[in-house]
């Protein structure tokens, strides 16, 4: 059979970045930041907006930032970026939001949505870089690396080639086809929840927190109820400064246990001194990936089956107002938190039998609900691939599962990790797809150091190959 031809003539990019969420679009902010580097980007986005990604696309104003206002810059080395674009004179109340004026402030997430469209739209248009960012919009599907370029193809036919492309697909998520589970990022409206629906939440965690205040906004006035194996939801921000700890005081290479004691201890010298405990798991963030990197596989494993949750809930934390709000709604009974264990759903006509186990107990309970929310991420089920792109690596063999399936494998420099072991010269990822390397990849502070670093690393590589091609000209023209 003759193979089918493209829609579209092939386009050339130095740099093809496929999703165009918040990891995508800080790294094309950095790639094209250096006027004096000639790159020249495409970003594949098949949604409507480049730069919210799921989290800044909302539209719920009590969908605030997990980080304060002043660790929000885009720019590692500019950390006042982002409250200076806040508060500027033109800001204006932003979108009906009247900032409060505080640097430790959480802010909106579609505001920070704003932040990062503000940055990219001048590189669309402004003379420096014109012509050197191209948005394109569609699917991707394939991408195949080749000795001298890699061909991406997206699900229209078309094909782009480049220099080396970067994969930014973000969280991977496949929803239930069973009609009673809903998204939890569909607004519960859209959803088809009723005021007075009996919801289940899968997990306790942050993502459990939008969602019920999405409940709230919506009017919603029947009961919630929210499970997880522990039972834990996340504490609350303080205005706390972040412990200062020494790399050397830092137990790198030591198992979970240890090092579980050793954080504990840590606490205890802070609360004894009358300091706050999240001063010492601030002061511990500079550290995470790296502690996280010295773990062996078993080690790891044991970190997410049994410290996992815990860590998260203090580290992973809300804004104060937030916390008032969901302990108010804890408090009046219309949310409630169970430790418990899934056992069952029995689909019915018209609801679902839930049958759980608390957590200690040996007897099985049974509850009614009209819809199911997972709001549990990463690692509460088997890793199932769904993105076309990553799935089509994964097929060839140009990419693996990490040992333990919580993302794809990636060497120390975002480099896409083959079946063989080999990273690959031409393929890398960043944000939350490189989980398994990194572990903490989900926030910005995180996000723009690695793309910060990868930028560097991709620029030095175009460089040495535009030196390398010219050099081959001239002995050739000799």
């Amino acid at each position: 059979m003759r193979a089918t031809k493209p829609l579209f003539a092939e386009s050339w990019a130095d740099v093809i970045i496929v999703g165009g969420g918040a990891s995508g679009a800080l790294l094309a902010c950095h790639l094209l930041r250096d006027p004096a580097c000639k790159l020249r980007v495409a970003l594949i986005e098949k949604g409507s907006e480049v730069g919210r990604g799921i989290a800044y696309f909302t539209g719920c104003p009590d969908h605030l930032l997990n980080v304060r206002a002043c660790n929000m810059s885009a720019f590692p080395d500019q950390p006042d970026h982002f409250w200076r674009w806040l508060t500027a004179p033109d800001r204006g109340n932003a979108r009906g939001w009247r900032h409060c004026g505080d640097p430790f402030c959480f802010v909106p997430r579609r505001i920070y949505g704003d932040y990062i469209a503000s940055l990219i739209d001048p590189l669309l248009s402004d003379g420096s870089c014109r012509g050197r960012l191209r948005i394109v919009r569609g699917e991707c599907v394939s991408i195949r690396p080749f000795a001298n370029a890699v061909t991406v193809t997206l699900a229209d036919g078309s094909s782009h080639r480049c220099r080396i492309a970067v994969l930014a697909t973000g969280h991977e998520s496949s929803a239930s086809t069973q009609c009673y589970y809903i998204d939890p990022w569909t607004k519960p409206t859209d959803a088809g929840v009723t005021p007075d629906a009996r919801v289940l939440i899968l997990g306790t965690g942050l993502t459990m927190i939008d969602y019920v205040l999405s409940l709230l906004l919506a009017g919603h006035k029947g009961p919630i109820k929210a499970i997880s194996r522990r039972g834990l939801v996340p504490r609350g921000h303080r205005d706390v400064q972040p412990l200062a700890i020494s790399r050397t005081d830092v137990p790198f290479g030591e198992g979970p246990s240890y090092m579980l004691r050793w954080l504990r201890g840590l606490i205890q010298t802070q609360t004894a001194n009358g300091n706050d405990w999240r001063g010492a798991v601030d002061g511990l963030r500079p550290f995470t990936q790296e502690l996280w990197q010295h773990l062996s596989v078993s080690s790891r494993r044991s970190f997410l089956e049994h410290a996992r949750a815990w860590w998260e809930v203090h580290r992973h934390r809300m804004a104060p107002e937030i916390e008032a709000r969901i302990t108010e709604t804890i408090r009046s009974g219309r949310l409630t938190v169970l430790a418990a264990k899934l056992c069952a759903i029995e689909p019915g006509a018209a609801a679902v039998t839930v049958h759980y186990r608390r957590r200690g107990a040996s007897t099985v309970e049974t509850w009614e609900a009209e819809k199911i929310v997972d709001c549990r991420g990463f690692g509460a089920t088997p890793f199932e691939v769904v993105n076309p792109v990553l799935r089509s690596l994964l097929d060839r063999g140009l990419a693996r599962l990490d040992p333990l399936r919580i993302g794809i494998d990636i060497a120390p420099e975002c480099a896409i990790i083959d079946h063989s072991g080999t990273p690959s010269q031409r393929l890398f990822a960043v944000g939350p797809l490189t989980r398994a390397a990194f572990w903490e990849t989900t926030a910005v502070p995180d996000i723009r150091n690695q793309c910060m670093a990868l930028a560097e690393r991709i620029a030095r590589t175009v460089r040495a190959q535009d030196g390398l091609a010219l050099a081959t000209t001239e002995a050739r023209e000799a």
